[in-house]
Order: structure tokens, then sequence, then C-alpha cells
């Protein structure tokens, strides 16, 4: 069977800097063993309340349209992209489990995502990673968001996640591809602290401008 993103044209990539790759894994190094605590408990919780895996893994799209395996705890039922509204999630989406919703809150759930930034396949900093079947989707302009590493939290982030509209999300992320620098990868990074104390931007009210699972 042909895969997803044999569809996606080649795409140029933009190199990622030697002093950006050194700060992504000091951080995501540093942050994995700091959090290496509140993941046991979270993985401890995961497996008492709900059946299945502690984590969820999901192909996504990388630099040039290469795929990887992300790693995520598992927040919802196993199976949940099957049901319901797929690969969307809404605030009160019944899929998500009681410990899931408190992981979601606190974005504890994306913390495994610190192993894919070690391995390579993702930054600190970017645009969200997406699915194949969106990618193939994407117009030749939105293509240009695949020329940098997706990242664990990025511009679209800082600026209202799921709640913006797709275009809207796809925009700011070609704005930071076209702007990205190392001082502008900090200011993200501090902005990021401020989003996590608000939760704000979560869940999509609109299923047609939702981006699928963060």
């Amino acid at each position: 069977m042909a895969s997803p993103t044999e569809a996606v044209p080649p795409v140029p990539t933009l190199p990622h800097g030697r002093a950006t790759r050194l700060l992504d894994v000091t951080l995501a190094s540093l942050a994995l063993a700091m959090a290496a605590p509140l993941l046991a408990v979270a993985a401890i919780a995961i497996k008492l309340t709900s059946p299945g895996p502690v984590f969820y893994r999901q192909r996504r799209v990388g630099r040039g349209g290469r795929v990887f395996e992300l790693l995520k705890l598992r927040t919802m039922v196993v199976g949940a992209e099957h049901l319901g509204a797929g690969i969307y999630v809404t605030a009160d989406d019944p899929r998500i489990t009681p410990v899931g919703r408190w992981l979601r809150r606190w974005s504890i759930d994306e913390l495994p995502n610190l192993v894919n930034v070690i391995r390579g396949e993702m930054a600190i900093v970017g645009p969200r990673p997406t699915v194949p079947a969106q990618v193939v989707r994407y117009t030749p302009r939105q293509l240009r968001r695949l020329a940098v590493k997706p990242g664990i939290t990025g511009w679209a982030q800082i600026h209202g996640r799921t709640e913006l509209p797709w275009p809207e999300r796809i925009e700011l992320d070609l704005w930071y591809v076209e702007h990205r620098s190392l001082l502008l990868d900090l200011k993200i990074i501090l902005r990021t602290f401020g989003l996590l104390v608000t939760g704000r931007g979560l869940y999509s009210s609109d299923l047609h401008q939702g981006f699928g699972p963060e």
C-alpha cells in the first residue's frame, strides 16, 4: 500500500543550525530528567485507571515530508481515532479519560515529545507536526511548513493553538519559517510557560477548523 506522504512533492529544507540543535538537545535532556518522576506517576495513573498502553504512538510528518512516530502519554481510550470525531478532539470529548483530561490540561501528555527532540525528529520550537492525511491536502505554499523541524511549541501555539482557524494557524507557522532565529525561539519558549498556566487553546470549538490531535 502506498504511503500517504508519497503524494507530497520534495520539500526544500532549511538548515537547523548547530546552536539551535545544541539548545534543543540540552533543554530536552534536562527537561526529561526533571520530569522523570512526574512521568512515572502519570504512567501509573494511566495504567490504574484505563486499560491499554501508557504511551500513544502516531505517525506524523516532519521536516521534508519524512514520517516519524510521535510519542505521547495516552489520554484517550484505546482506538479513539476510530471513534466519534476521529482525529479531532473537543473540550467535552467523551473519549478522553479522567486522568487524560488532567494530563492534557497541563500538557504533561506531550512530555514524551522530548524523546523525539533528542532523536532529532523534532525541535523544541517549530510548527506542530501533523498527520499524513492532512499533509497531502497542503497547497504548494503550505508545504513550506515542512521546511523546518516540527516543534513541541511554536509561534502558532503561543497565539491560540487549536482555538485558531486552520488558515490562520498555518499562516503563523509560515511566518515563523520565514523569520525564525535563536532569539525568536527563546521568546516562544518563555511565552509557552504562560500558556501552560492559562490552559488557553487546548481544544477547538469547531471540528472544521480543528487541526487534529496535538
